[in-house]
Protein backbone atom coordinates (compact mmCIF):
# COMPACT_ATOMS: atom_id res chain seq x y z
CA UNK A 1 0.00 0.00 0.00
CA UNK A 2 1.52 3.25 -1.17
CA UNK A 3 1.87 6.10 0.93
CA UNK A 4 -0.91 8.31 -0.80
CA UNK A 5 -3.62 5.68 0.65
CA UNK A 6 -2.01 5.05 3.99
CA UNK A 7 -2.95 9.22 4.45
CA UNK A 8 -5.92 9.12 3.73
CA UNK A 9 -7.17 6.09 4.96
CA UNK A 10 -5.72 7.25 9.09
CA UNK A 11 -6.50 10.47 8.43
CA UNK A 12 -10.35 9.40 7.48
CA UNK A 13 -10.39 6.79 10.27
CA UNK A 14 -9.12 9.53 12.91
CA UNK A 15 -11.56 12.01 11.67
CA UNK A 16 -14.39 9.41 12.02
CA UNK A 17 -12.67 8.32 15.61
CA UNK A 18 -13.33 12.49 16.54
CA UNK A 19 -16.37 13.45 14.42
CA UNK A 20 -18.39 10.34 16.52
CA UNK A 21 -16.86 11.51 20.00
CA UNK A 22 -17.93 14.90 19.62
CA UNK A 23 -21.09 13.68 18.10
CA UNK A 24 -21.06 11.21 21.70
CA UNK A 25 -20.30 14.15 23.74
CA UNK A 26 -23.30 16.44 22.31
CA UNK A 27 -25.99 13.06 22.61
CA UNK A 28 -24.97 11.68 26.09
CA UNK A 29 -23.99 15.21 27.15
CA UNK A 30 -24.55 14.13 31.40
CA UNK A 31 -22.62 10.72 30.91
CA UNK A 32 -20.06 12.19 29.28
CA UNK A 33 -19.81 15.01 32.01
CA UNK A 34 -19.27 13.11 34.64
CA UNK A 35 -16.93 11.21 33.06
CA UNK A 36 -14.41 13.97 32.69
CA UNK A 37 -15.03 15.10 36.45
CA UNK A 38 -14.23 11.56 37.11
CA UNK A 39 -11.23 11.65 35.57
CA UNK A 40 -10.60 14.97 37.55
CA UNK A 41 -10.96 17.32 35.11
CA UNK A 42 -13.97 20.23 35.39
CA UNK A 43 -17.19 19.85 33.75
CA UNK A 44 -17.13 22.65 31.83
CA UNK A 45 -14.60 21.06 29.14
CA UNK A 46 -17.10 19.15 27.43
CA UNK A 47 -18.80 22.00 25.13
CA UNK A 48 -14.58 23.29 24.57
CA UNK A 49 -13.58 19.22 23.74
CA UNK A 50 -16.70 19.70 21.18
CA UNK A 51 -15.72 22.36 19.38
CA UNK A 52 -12.21 21.70 19.49
CA UNK A 53 -12.56 18.09 18.04
CA UNK A 54 -14.33 19.69 15.09
CA UNK A 55 -12.28 22.25 14.40
CA UNK A 56 -9.14 20.02 14.56
CA UNK A 57 -10.82 17.60 12.00
CA UNK A 58 -11.82 20.69 9.86
CA UNK A 59 -7.99 21.65 9.94
CA UNK A 60 -6.43 18.67 9.08
CA UNK A 61 -8.93 17.53 6.02
CA UNK A 62 -9.20 21.67 4.46
CA UNK A 63 -5.74 21.77 5.38
CA UNK A 64 -5.81 25.68 4.30
CA UNK A 65 -2.93 26.65 6.45
CA UNK A 66 -0.13 24.05 7.43
CA UNK A 67 0.82 25.49 10.43
CA UNK A 68 -2.86 25.23 12.07
CA UNK A 69 -2.96 22.01 10.27
CA UNK A 70 0.10 21.21 12.44
CA UNK A 71 -1.24 22.35 14.93
CA UNK A 72 -4.18 20.55 15.11
CA UNK A 73 -2.25 17.29 14.79
CA UNK A 74 -0.45 18.36 17.92
CA UNK A 75 -3.74 19.09 20.00
CA UNK A 76 -4.90 15.81 18.72
CA UNK A 77 -1.72 13.78 19.77
CA UNK A 78 -1.90 15.63 23.23
CA UNK A 79 -5.52 14.81 23.97
CA UNK A 80 -5.49 11.28 22.62
CA UNK A 81 -2.19 10.76 24.82
CA UNK A 82 -4.18 12.50 28.34
CA UNK A 83 -7.40 10.62 27.48
CA UNK A 84 -5.25 7.46 27.47
CA UNK A 85 -3.22 8.14 30.77
CA UNK A 86 -6.88 9.32 32.33
CA UNK A 87 -8.57 5.87 31.72
CA UNK A 88 -5.51 4.00 33.30
CA UNK A 89 -4.95 6.53 36.11
CA UNK A 90 -7.75 5.66 37.15
CA UNK A 91 -7.86 2.03 36.70
CA UNK A 92 -9.92 1.23 33.34
CA UNK A 93 -7.14 0.01 30.31
CA UNK A 94 -9.77 -1.30 28.52
CA UNK A 95 -11.13 2.77 27.75
CA UNK A 96 -7.45 3.80 26.64
CA UNK A 97 -7.79 1.78 23.44
CA UNK A 98 -9.67 3.91 21.34
CA UNK A 99 -7.01 6.36 22.24
CA UNK A 100 -4.00 4.40 21.30
CA UNK A 101 -5.47 3.07 18.05
CA UNK A 102 -6.20 7.06 17.96
CA UNK A 103 -2.20 7.80 18.15
CA UNK A 104 -1.70 4.50 16.07
CA UNK A 105 -3.55 6.60 12.94
CA UNK A 106 -2.78 10.13 14.22
CA UNK A 107 0.88 8.86 13.43
CA UNK A 108 0.93 7.22 10.25
CA UNK A 109 -1.62 10.45 9.17
CA UNK A 110 0.91 13.21 10.18
CA UNK A 111 4.18 10.86 8.55
CA UNK A 112 2.28 10.71 5.29
CA UNK A 113 0.69 13.60 4.48
CA UNK A 114 3.44 15.10 2.83
CA UNK A 115 2.79 12.50 -0.16
CA UNK A 116 -0.37 12.84 -0.18
CA UNK A 117 -0.82 17.29 0.04
CA UNK A 118 0.21 19.47 -2.06
CA UNK A 119 2.27 21.98 -0.41
CA UNK A 120 4.83 20.03 2.91
CA UNK A 121 4.66 20.41 6.00
CA UNK A 122 8.47 21.10 7.57
CA UNK A 123 7.69 18.40 10.32
CA UNK A 124 5.95 15.91 9.11
CA UNK A 125 9.69 15.54 6.89
CA UNK A 126 11.75 15.46 10.18
CA UNK A 127 9.08 12.93 11.64
CA UNK A 128 9.35 10.68 8.94
CA UNK A 129 13.31 10.81 8.96
CA UNK A 130 13.28 9.87 12.70
CA UNK A 131 10.98 7.14 12.06
CA UNK A 132 13.34 5.72 9.57
CA UNK A 133 16.48 6.39 11.94
CA UNK A 134 14.77 4.72 15.04
CA UNK A 135 14.11 1.73 12.95
CA UNK A 136 17.22 1.02 11.36
CA UNK A 137 18.73 1.22 14.85
CA UNK A 138 16.57 -1.07 16.34
CA UNK A 139 17.42 -3.62 13.38
CA UNK A 140 13.16 -3.37 12.68
CA UNK A 141 12.33 -1.88 9.50
CA UNK A 142 8.58 -0.21 9.02
CA UNK A 143 7.58 0.45 5.77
Amino acid sequence: MGKIEIYWISTGLVSLLYVSSAMIYVAKRDWVREAIVGFGYPGYLQPILVAIKVLAVVAILSRGNIALSDLAYAGMFYHLLLSGLAHIGVRKPKGALPAAVGLALLAASFITQNAARETPSPYAQSAAEQRITLAKRSWIWVA
